[in-house]
């Protein structure tokens, strides 16, 4: 599913990546722990296709079998708009469309049709909850709510890695489990693999592996 090899990254002359090595199987929920300035959103990014690896001889990044730092921008958007879902601590809705709207735009970008999309994001807000909630904005939701139709968004592509980073960070503790619970609840039931950066230690705990990164550095 995905293998990383002797990954670094810079910015400036700041070594955030020091030779990370990674390895997750399908169907792992994996959970990347540390503090502050570890790394761990800075590796996310990477794994997730929105940064790009120092390339050298020995580092190496596959997903699904594809070598990452091959592919061309037109081909990486591509193979990122069918293959990966990502949710943030700030659920990055956009304010002036709908919880249908926002979740049928990753549908829209990958050529499907109105009907086809509005079909899928339904599918998820019902299995979510949220089937009276398809016409109201960002601002009429609850934070929790809003969480959920980010991840309907995340998942209307049926992607087969979901990449979250500090998703509950910004819910109340009855949401955050919710919403916690939920992760494991969509692995049963459609099989995603997810890797989720948190500072939230029952999260990190519900794992099936937890990673420690230290100073650019998986430890342990």
């Amino acid at each position: 599913m995905i293998k990383a090899k002797n990954i670094h990254k810079y910015y400036g002359d700041l070594q955030v990546l020091k030779g990370v090595d990674l390895d997750i199987k399908k169907g792992e929920v994996v959970s990347i722990v540390g503090a502050s300035g570890a790394g761990k959103t800075t590796l996310l990014q990477i794994i997730g296709t929105l940064d790009q690896i120092e390339k050298n001889t020995t580092s190496q990044l596959i997903i699904n079998d594809v070598s990452i730092p091959q592919l061309g921008d037109k081909a990486l958007a591509k193979f990122r708009n069918e293959h990966i879902g990502f949710i943030f601590q700030f659920h990055q809705l956009l304010p002036e469309f709908t919880a249908l709207e926002n979740v049928c735009i990753p549908a829209f970008i990958f050529g499907k049709s109105q009907s086809q999309a509005e079909v899928r994001a339904k599918e998820l807000l019902d299995f979510l909850g949220l089937s009276h909630r398809y016409h109201h904005k960002p601002n009429e939701l609850s934070g929790g709510e809003q969480q959920r139709v980010a991840v309907a968004r995340a998942l209307v592509n049926n992607p087969s890695l979901i990449f979250a980073d500090e998703p509950s960070g910004n819910l109340d503790s009855e949401s955050a489990e919710n919403l916690h619970n939920l992760f494991f609840k969509l692995r049963d039931e459609f099989g995603q693999t997810f890797v989720i950066v948190t500072h939230n230690e029952e999260l990190a705990d519900m794992a099936d592996r937890k990673l420690t990164m230290v100073d650019g550095k998986i430890v342990g």
